[in-house]
């Protein structure tokens, strides 16, 4: 069975801690093919991870510590960018101006940012010796063939092979695998969650993809979900730090929406 989470707002809608009291729930393995944290707003996750030579975030590290097994967070998360903001009025390499990337890790390997220069704390620690350096959005699109499509290919694989996988999406990014079949849909913001069955979503993901709104191959939620209904949905009770914190109190509390998405899944 193959469960996804999505985001119906851009931040903080909850998908993580839904993720974890459903891996609680069902006993599956937890996956997030792509996330990415920002070295000024989250310093102590991050600090955390690079002290040790490594780069992930806290999302990833708790789906692997929710889900059964000894999983690192790179277990399930083979692609994560480092971010910082960036004061402008310049756009970047790509093409933002109110923040700007620093790396990536994809798979095994390292993609940096050669048109800035890397806080020291991320030279000193990380293996970056042999990392690809980009230095404009079409070197850094020929890396990202090169060294992020495979990974996230191989996740895909991993989570096909997987009897009872649940996938986290990440930021309002409708479906953060391309090869995908889930059974059901989450889509989870503050206060609510709605169920979709999972081929009538990805249906519309196609739908979406191809329409005037967006053109791109990163669908949101919000244009997905304007092609079809949700088969259920149900409210969210509010959750105290230390319930979130708790993937076992989290699946108590949420409950009954992940009897309703699991049915949805049967179906």
């Amino acid at each position: 069975m193959e469960l996804l989470v999505a985001g119906g707002s851009q931040v903080d809608a909850g998908k993580t801690t839904f993720s974890a009291g459903l891996i609680a729930h069902t006993g599956a393995v937890g996956f997030k093919p792509r996330a990415g944290n920002d070295h000024w707003y989250d310093h102590d996750d991050v600090h955390a991870a690079v002290e040790g030579g490594r780069l992930y975030g806290k999302d990833a590290r708790t789906l692997a510590t929710a889900s059964p097994g000894t999983l690192a967070p790179e277990d399930i998360n083979p692609v994560h960018r480092l971010w910082r903001p960036s004061p402008g009025p310049d756009s970047g390499l790509l093409g933002q101006t109110d923040r700007e990337f620093l790396l990536d890790r994809a798979g095994d390997r390292y993609v940096v940012n050669d048109t800035l220069s890397l806080p020291d704390a991320l030279v000193d620690t990380l293996s970056l010796a042999d990392a690809v350096t980009v230095e404009s959005l079409d070197t850094f699109n020929a890396a990202m063939e090169q060294y992020h499509l495979p990974a996230l290919s191989a996740l895909a694989d991993t989570v096909a092979e997987t009897s009872h996988a649940v996938v986290e999406s990440y930021g309002d990014i409708a479906r953060p695998l391309q090869q995908m079949d889930p059974d059901a849909v989450a889509v989870v913001q503050p206060r609510r969650v709605r169920i979709f069955k999972g081929r009538r979503y990805m249906r519309a993901c196609e739908v979406a993809t191809r329409s005037p709104q967006e053109g791109t191959l990163e669908e949101r939620v919000s244009d997905v979900i304007d092609f079809i209904e949700p088969v259920a949905a149900t409210d969210l009770p509010a959750l105290s730090s230390a319930q979130r914190d708790d993937p076992d109190r989290i699946a108590a509390a949420y409950g009954h929406a992940y009897e309703q998405l699991l049915r949805v899944a049967k179906e």
